[in-house]
C-alpha cells in the first residue's frame, strides 16, 4: 500500500540549469558580459570629464583634449592608456553583442567596430606636440616635420569620427519610419550632427573653442554607443502571422 502511495504521487521537477548553479541563463549572461564591457569601455573613453574636476589641467577652451596626451604632460600616459583600453573594451562589447539580432544592421555594426579600433589606435600613437595651442607645432605639422605618431594619431581621429558618423547614418536609414526608442535616438543624434559638424569645422579652422566642441561630440558618441548596444541586446519584437515573435537576443547562447 505504501509502495502504491509513493507511485501515485506526482513527480516533482528537479531544479536544473540556472536554478542549481546560480548562473544566469545564456541570454542573460551575454547581456551581462556585453554591458560590463560597454560600461568599462565608456568609463575609459570619457576620461576627459576629469578635466572638469582638476582646474588648470586644460589651459584654454581652445585646447584639444588630445593635446593633454602629448608625452611630458601631466597624466599623459594614463590618458593614452585610457584611450587604448576604451577602444579594446568597446570593440569587445560590440563583438559580444553581435549583429544578427537586428536584421540589416551588419554595416553599422562594422562601423562601430571601426570606431573602437580607431580610438585604440589613437591611444597607441599619441600626438608629438600640442597643435591646438602651439602655432609652431601647427606649422611643423602642416609641413610634415613632426614624428610619424602625430600623423597616425590625426588619421585615427579622422577615422574615429568618420566611422561613427557613417554608423549613425546607416542606423538612421535602417530605423526610419519605425517607432522604436533606438530609432528616435538616432534621429535626434542625426539632427545634432547636422548642427554640430559645421561648428566643429569652424572651431578647427579658427583654433577657437575646439575643446568645447570635442566635449559635445564625445558626449554624443557615448549616447550612440549606448543606443547601439541596447538595440542589439534588446531588439524590438517583430510581427509575424501568429502575433509577436520573441526577441532573438533573449534566446541566443554562447
Amino acid at each position: 500500500m505504501r509502495a502504491m502511495t509513493r507511485a501515485s504521487r506526482p513527480a516533482v521537477a528537479e531544479p536544473c540549469g540556472s536554478a542549481v548553479t546560480g548562473r544566469p541563463a545564456p541570454g542573460r549572461r551575454r547581456q551581462l558580459v556585453t554591458w560590463s564591457l560597454c560600461a568599462a569601455g565608456l568609463l575609459s573613453y570619457n576620461w576627459w570629464l576629469l578635466v572638469l574636476l582638476k582646474p588648470g589641467l586644460m589651459r584654454s577652451p581652445d585646447e584639444l583634449f588630445s593635446n593633454l596626451e602629448v608625452s611630458g604632460q601631466p597624466y599623459a600616459t594614463a590618458m593614452q592608456h585610457a584611450d587604448l583600453l576604451a577602444g579594446i573594451l568597446l570593440a569587445a562589447a560590440f563583438l559580444a553583442a553581435g549583429w544578427r539580432s537586428i536584421p540589416g544592421s551588419r554595416k553599422d555594426w562594422l562601423c562601430m567596430l571601426g570606431f573602437a579600433a580607431a580610438g585604440a589606435l589613437g591611444g597607441l600613437f599619441p600626438e608629438a606636440c600640442a597643435d591646438g595651442i602651439n602655432a609652431g607645432c601647427r606649422r611643423q605639422e602642416w609641413h610634415f616635420q613632426l614624428a610619424a605618431s602625430q600623423y597616425v594619431h590625426d588619421i585615427a581621429g579622422i577615422a574615429e569620427f568618420a566611422a561613427i558618423t557613417v554608423a549613425l547614418f546607416l542606423a538612421w536609414r535602417r530605423t526610419r519610419g519605425g517607432r522604436s526608442s533606438a530609432g528616435a535616438a538616432y534621429r535626434w543624434l542625426g539632427r545634432g550632427a547636422l548642427v554640430c559638424y559645421p561648428l566643429l569645422g569652424a572651431a578647427y579652422l579658427t583654433d577657437r573653442m575646439g575643446g568645447v566642441m570635442e566635449a559635445v561630440f564625445f558626449a554624443g558618441f557615448t549616447v550612440m554607443v549606448l543606443t547601439q548596444i541596447a538595440e542589439r541586446l534588446h531588439p524590438p519584437r517583430r510581427h509575424h502571422a501568429g502575433g509577436l515573435e520573441p526577441s532573438r537576443a533573449g534566446v541566443s547562447s554562447w
